[in-house]
């Protein structure tokens, strides 16, 4: 597969991680993303692709593409043979200034771009980026579209402030104490992480956590997972074990195995590091 990625110009770099090109064959049919804390655009110039958000969740084709604001449950994406997209990583507050419904709305509920920006405009958006001379081209082009719908929102310094603390600590922070330094209730607090990320800053903290934990392992090499909770801020192993199963659905030790099942059969691909194969 071709990857080709980068930081978009100010003011986006303070909402969005990094804007994307994506094209070919994907190493699986189905591949399982655990929860992170980042939100999600995609356009798509190729087949429909699929997405399971849960268990619970009936499977549903996007064609034009799909916004997801940052996941509470693992997501299942499945692609097309030849898969072609561009598209974005936002910080957990990043869509914000794109929506015009508040995240908690979208909370594990991907829905389409027309959805949001309406038919004819993600319409025209993508014949343009399907007229683009290649990727850098069509970056610049999503990078402009982004700076045209870019809007104020109320409450978004208060949410990336909170946030870049919860970060700062990988997710080790005592919840009251955010709001006593933010200087506002808990309450309001929560109420404005809700409107523009979808989630409470408990579970924020929580998803930071768990990611942090997760990059903290290297599955070439043997794992102490009583080291590796102690580290992460959890209370033990089972405990974190417990978050474990609830963010992907399986042990530490499964996904050590699928992990490496990956590395086995695609050393080196683009996507090793985060997706899982769900064949």
């Amino acid at each position: 597969m071709e990857y080709v990625s980068r930081v978009p110009r100010p003011p986006l770099d303070g909402l969005i991680d990094d804007l994307y090109y994506l094209e070919g064959a994907p190493p699986y049919a189905r591949l399982m993303l655990p929860p992170s804390p980042s939100a999600l655009l995609i356009v798509n110039l190729g087949a429909p692709f699929r997405i399971r958000a849960g268990t619970d969740i009936e499977t549903a084709e996007y064609a034009d593409g799909c916004v997801v604001t940052m996941p509470t449950r693992a997501f299942e994406f499945g692609y097309p043979p030849g898969t072609r997209s561009v598209g974005g990583h936002f910080k957990p507050w990043g869509l914000a200034p794109f929506l015009p419904m508040p995240a908690a709305e979208l909370c594990d509920r991907p829905v389409t771009v027309e959805q949001v920006w309406g038919r004819s405009a993600i319409a025209e958006l993508r014949d343009r980026l399907a007229a683009a001379a290649g990727p850098y081209e069509m970056l610049t082009l999503l990078e402009e579209e982004l700076m045209r719908r870019l809007c104020e929102t109320a409450g978004l310094g208060l949410v990336r402030h909170t946030s870049s603390v919860i970060a700062a600590a990988s997710g080790a922070v005592a919840i009251g104490d955010l709001s006593v330094a933010a200087g506002v209730s808990s309450t309001h607090l929560a109420q404005r992480f809700k409107e523009l990320i979808g989630v409470t800053p408990k579970r924020l903290a929580r998803t930071w956590r768990f990611t942090s934990s997760v990059f903290g392992i290297n599955p070439a090499e043997p794992i102490d997972w009583g080291d590796l909770a102690g580290g992460a801020g959890y209370f033990d192993q089972a405990h974190f074990g417990h978050e474990f199963r609830a963010f992907t659905g399986l042990t530490p030790t499964r996904y050590v195995e699928v992990r490496r099942r990956f590395l086995r059969e695609h050393p080196g691909h683009v996507l090793d590091g985060w997706p899982l194969p769900a064949d």
